[in-house]
C-alpha cells in the first residue's frame, strides 16, 4: 500500500525505523525484534541507508527480506549525498522489480571526512532531495509513493528558519505525499513547524518522529548530530541515568509516552518510531498510548 493511502485511512499510523545490521547475527537480532514489533500491527517500516549510500546492499536485502517475509509494508530510505544518478535509477529500478513502492527522498549525511556545510554534489549527482523526489516520481510514473524529511528545529545546512520552511514546501510541490519529521524533545517546536508549514499551505501529514532514549551518552550524541535541542528538565533527568542503562530507557520510555499524549491531544496523524533495532521502548510505549485503540478508531 503507498503511503498517500496508508496515511488517508482514519485512525493513528504507527511506524517504526530500523538501520541495517553490520553482519548476519545483527541481521537475525533485527528480525527477532522485528517479530516482536510486528504483533503490533505497525501500518509499515523503514530502513535506513548510510551515508553517501554505504549500506546500499545491507539496506535493500533488509527491505526485501522484511517486505517478502514478514508481510510488512516498507519504506526504504534514499539518499543523494556521493551518489550518481545512475546508482540511484538502479536501487528505483530494484524497489520496482521487487514490489516496493514507498520510499523516503533525503539529501543524507556528507561522506565521512567532510563538513556539515562544505558538502559538495556528486558531479553526476543531485544537489537536492527535492531533486530526488521529482526523479522518482519521473522514473516510474505511477508507481512510487514518496516522504520527505521535516526538520522542527531547521535543517544543519539551512541558511534560515524561513528558507527551512519553503524548502520543505518545495518538496512537497515537487510530489511528497507525507513529510517525516526529525527527531525532537520538546513538542513546541513541532507545534510551531506545524503551524508555520500550514500557513505556507502544506497540507499533508506531517509525522513526528519519535526517539525513545536509549542511554544519556547515545541521546546527547543523536541530538548533537541532528541539531536538536535537549531541553534543560530532560537534560537533568539524563544526568542521573549516566551510569543507569535501564533508568536511561525507563527515562526514554516515560519522557517519549508524555510527548506522545501532547501530540496525539495536538491531532497528529500519527507517530514515526526510531528504534534503533529494539522492540522494548517502543512496545512499552505503544501499550501505554494503546496505539492500537486509536488505530482502529475513526
Amino acid at each position: 500500500m503507498k503511503l498517500r493511502d496508508i496515511y488517508a485511512q482514519p485512525g493513528k499510523t504507527f511506524s517504526v525505523e530500523f538501520f541495517p545490521p553490520k553482519d548476519e547475527a545483527g541481521v537475525a537480532r533485527l528480525f527477532a525484534e522485528v517479530e516482536q514489533l510486528r504483533k503490533l500491527n505497525p501500518a509499515f517500516c523503514s530502513v535506513t541507508y548510510g551515508a553517501g549510500g554505504s549500506t546500499e546492499g545491507t539496506t535493500l536485502e533488509v527491505v526485501k527480506r522484511l517486505h517478502d517475509e514478514t508481510g510488512l509494508e516498507v519504506m526504504c530510505h534514499l539518499t543523494v549525498v556521493n551518489q550518481p544518478k545512475s546508482r540511484v535509477h538502479g536501487v528505483l529500478e530494484y524497489l520496482r522489480d521487487n514490489g516496493l513502492e514507498n520510499i523516503i527522498a533525503l539529501a543524507g549525511d556528507p561522506p565521512a571526512g567532510s563538513a556539515e556545510l562544505d558538502w559538495t554534489p556528486h558531479p553526476d549527482g543531485y544537489s537536492h532531495s527535492r531533486e530526488l523526489v521529482e526523479d522518482a516520481l519521473a522514473f516510474a510514473p505511477g508507481y512510487f509513493s514518496v516522504a520527505v524529511a521535516g526538520f522542527p528545529e531547521v535543517h544543519p545546512r539551512a541558511t534560515s528558519r524561513e528558507s527551512d520552511l519553503r524548502y520543505l514546501k518545495d518538496k512537497v510541490e515537487a510530489g511528497a505525499d507525507v513529510v517525516v519529521t526529525q527527531l525532537f524533545f520538546d513538542n513546541d517546536d513541532y507545534f510551531r513547524y506545524v503551524e508555520d508549514l500550514r500557513a505556507l499551505g502544506v497540507d499533508v501529514p506531517i509525522v513526528p518522529g519519535m526517539l525513545p532514549i536509549q542511554s544519556a551518552a547515545q541521546c546527547r550524541r543523536f541530538a548533537a548530530m541532528c541539531g536538536s535541542r535537549i531541553p534543560a528538565s530532560l537534560d537533568a533527568q539524563l544526568t542521573l541515568v549516566e551510569d543507569d542503562p535501564d533508568g536511561a530507557v525507563q527515562l526514554g520510555i516515560d519522557h517519549t509516552t508524555r510527548q506522545c499524549e501532547g501530540l496525539l491531544a495536538f491531532g497528529v496523524p500519527g507517530f514515526h518510531f526510531y528504534s534503533l533495532n529494539r522492540s522494548r521502548s517502543v512496545a512499552a510505549i505503544f501499550e501505554n498510548l494503546k496505539l492500537q485503540t486509536l488505530a482502529a478508531a475513526g
